[in-house]
């Protein structure tokens, strides 16, 4: 995973804590302390990501943002001390993947970056068959591995749960009935009874996205339907 980062602050004493601990997990530091070398480095220095500060003293983050999209699709984490709700949607709107507020705690950050490559690099590796990967609302899911995160949060789940989700997800914006759930992660012919045996499957994993008491709304109940995520 180890790459090259871009950090840009115009806190010389943030940068140099960023870059410290990235070092520390064998990444390579790039710094910039203001937007025009910043601009000059994501070409001279082909970074795996960006660390971008909003608050700069010559060309703001959202532009250097703006920029960097015209051409380029690596990560971007916004770094502001502001907590507008608003800076946050333009900066997701433009393109951000990710965005921490100052004062922030180092080891989360690292964590994040770390997040954000695993992504990139499962999305855009030539060598996996693009439909093995479900990426959108906040869940990635790679079938080839096995893995799934949500949130950022890696999920635990047994390989039932893990079809039903990909089912349910390959199948967004339609409602799965648990008939066709049963059928489809069993390879059995569906009974009555076979419907608890759906609802206690999709009870563990709303605990797991949604934490003790379940409370996602990502997996939809259409009572006497069946199962459905939204688009």
């Amino acid at each position: 995973m180890p790459g090259k980062i871009l950090i840009v602050d115009d806190e010389r004493e943030i940068a140099d804590v960023i870059g410290l601990y990235l070092k520390n997990e064998n990444f390579e530091a790039v710094k910039c302390y203001n937007g025009k070398d910043a601009l000059a480095a994501v070409e001279d220095e082909k970074p795996d990501l960006a660390i971008l500060d909003v608050m700069l003293p010559d060309i703001d983050g959202f532009t250097i943002l703006q920029k960097i999209r015209e051409t380029h699709t690596f990560p971007v984490i916004m770094l502001t001390a502001k907590t507008e709700y608003m800076d946050k949607i333009n900066g997701l709107t433009l393109g951000a993947d990710d965005y921490i507020e100052k004062p922030f705690n180092p080891l989360e950050l690292i964590a994040r970056v770390k997040a954000q490559l695993r992504r990139y690099t499962k999305y855009n590796d030539g060598g996996k068959p693009q439909e093995d990967i479900i990426d959108f609302g906040g869940l990635l899911m790679n079938r080839s591995t096995h893995e799934c995160t949500f949130n950022e949060r890696e999920l635990t789940l047994t390989p039932i749960e893990f079809d039903i989700l990909w089912i349910l997800c390959e199948n967004r914006g339609q409602v799965i009935s648990s008939e066709q759930l049963f059928e489809q992660v069993w390879h059995e012919k569906y009974y009555k009874q076979s419907n608890n045996t759906v609802m206690v499957h999709i009870r563990h994993l709303r605990e797991k996205m949604g934490g003790p008491m379940g409370k996602t709304e990502f997996i939809k109940t259409v009572w006497g339907v069946g199962y459905k995520v939204e688009k």
